[in-house]
């Protein structure tokens, strides 16, 4: 009959051990498979929408036909995709991102006018973007600067 006064802390021990092991099993079963493809779609997913949208804001910053233009505007850019930065260029009238990871790179041709004679440039991840949109005669430059 003396052993009575252990069974509460037994018990207790018992939930507190099985509690234990859940949490762990769920990390490691979290962190080891569903989180890194999480990560990944997620990352794909940002990397499709930048180069998207940044493509969309060239396309609309060009003004209509005039004699002299000279527009500048910044256009923002997320800092990191999957932890990495990256960078954006342009070939062939294409917009090109650049990634460490060459699944979240990519490339979008860009919808441009045919007034517009040059598109070049580079842009980092973590530097500041800035658009620039040069012209005369009816000719446009659009520079990634």
């Amino acid at each position: 009959m003396t052993d009575r006064g252990f069974a509460p802390v037994v018990g207790k021990g018992l939930e507190a051990v099985i509690v234990v092991l859940y949490i762990t099993s769920l990390v490691t079963v979290l962190h080891g498979g569903v989180l890194p493809e999480y990560r990944t779609a997620t990352a794909a997913e940002v990397s499709d929408r930048t180069l998207a949208s940044t493509a969309a804001h060239i396309e609309a910053s060009i003004p209509p036909p005039s004699s002299g233009v000279d527009v500048t505007r910044t256009v923002d850019l997320p800092g990191a995709i999957d932890r990495a930065a990256y960078r954006l260029r342009v070939e062939n009238r294409s917009l090109v991102l650049d990634h460490p990871d060459p699944a979240l790179s990519g490339r979008l041709r860009l919808a441009v006018p045919p007034r517009v004679v040059a598109v070049e440039g580079s842009w980092r991840s973590d530097d500041r973007a800035v658009l620039r949109i040069r012209g005369d005669d009816g000719r446009l430059r659009v520079i990634l600067a």
